[in-house]
């Protein structure tokens, strides 16, 4: 049998996460939260803006009170759905990953290709027991505390968990979101290629912890977490409590010396060569003609935007 508890957690699901690949991750999800004593309200809407909506409702119990937890069952875009919603708010955010970059997760150790190991760290983190005991004796819910950047646009405000991308890579995915076909990740490596093709060095306005520079550059990026891309360890040394951003920096290069990198930022060991700079910092204010800002993965708007670091903004099941 199963002992009732009180709780009640939102469950948001991503069906199109890894193009459709892992359907039946929400489902696993739903029911052993449900195994586990607590009440659910599951969401599966037909696009992003709908799926926030439904999940900030969600979120606001008829009681005046709030939702225990809120889990993201996706990529990192559905990270950034969750940030958005519960940062500062003390709600716990919880992942399961489904998608195809997963860059979070990976972050907090939250296993990756095995779907039964991140239920399994989701539901101790509630306090469900152990999966699979006929008693399940609810206990306290176990979070982590760490910080999250934000964002100052033309258009608000967004908080990011991961990273914001700002120069070739952002060029890449503002090309590949404009294009209808093909509908699988080959239209990023299409993306890809075309924007080397034409790759040229970006010039930028900084204003980095107040102190104003100008800079050439292919790509700039400001980490809280380590990996963009789907483990592309741009920010080897980031850690995600220490209320700090790094901001990553690829000096000028040829096609060839930019496809000569790419495979040491995997590996992490890009950080030695003399074209990539790292440095640890609390703000950054970006402008460069033509250049559109992402935040894990997710279209913010065109420059000029100012990111900031909140200590300890996000609590995490994790």
């Amino acid at each position: 049998m199963t002992r009732a508890r009180t709780g009640h957690v939102v469950v948001a699901v991503n069906p199109r996460a890894a193009f459709g690949r892992h359907r039946d991750v929400g489902p696993r999800v739903v029911a052993a939260l449900r195994g586990g004593g607590y009440g659910v309200t599951a969401l599966l809407e037909p696009d992003y803006a709908t799926l926030r909506s439904a999940a900030a409702s969600a979120l606001a119990r008829p009681d005046g009170g709030c939702a225990d937890a809120l889990v993201v069952v996706g990529g990192d875009g559905m990270v950034s759905l969750g940030a958005n919603l519960v940062a500062q708010t003390g709600i716990p955010l919880g992942i399961v990953p489904s998608g195809t970059g997963n860059d979070m997760a990976r972050g907090l150790g939250i296993p990756l290709d095995d779907t039964d190991a991140a239920i399994a760290v989701l539901t101790r983190a509630l306090g469900c027991g152990i999966p699979g005991s006929p008693v399940v004796v609810p206990g306290p819910i176990i979070t982590r505390t760490i910080d999250a950047g934000r964002v100052h646009h033309a258009d608000g405000t967004t908080w990011f968990a991961s990273v914001v991308s700002a120069g070739f890579d952002a060029r890449v995915n503002e090309r590949a979101n404009g294009m209808r076909r093909p509908r699988g990740a080959s239209r990023y490596t299409i993306a890809m290629v075309r924007e080397l093709i034409g790759l040229r060095a970006i010039r930028y306005s900084l204003v980095v912890d107040g102190q104003a520079r100008e800079l050439d550059a292919l790509l700039i990026s400001v980490a809280n977490n380590g990996s963009i891309g789907g483990g592309m360890r741009i920010a080897p040394d980031a850690r995600l409590d220490d209320g700090a951003l790094d901001l990553f920096v690829v000096a000028p290069l040829s096609r060839i010396g930019l496809m000569r990198v790419f495979p040491r930022v995997f590996r992490g060991t890009h950080t030695s060569l003399p074209q990539v700079s790292l440095e640890r910092v609390r703000s950054v204010a970006l402008d460069a003609p033509g250049v559109v800002a992402y935040a894990d993965g997710e279209r913010i708007g065109p420059l000029p935007v100012t990111i900031e670091v909140v200590a300890g903004a996000l609590r995490v099941l994790a």
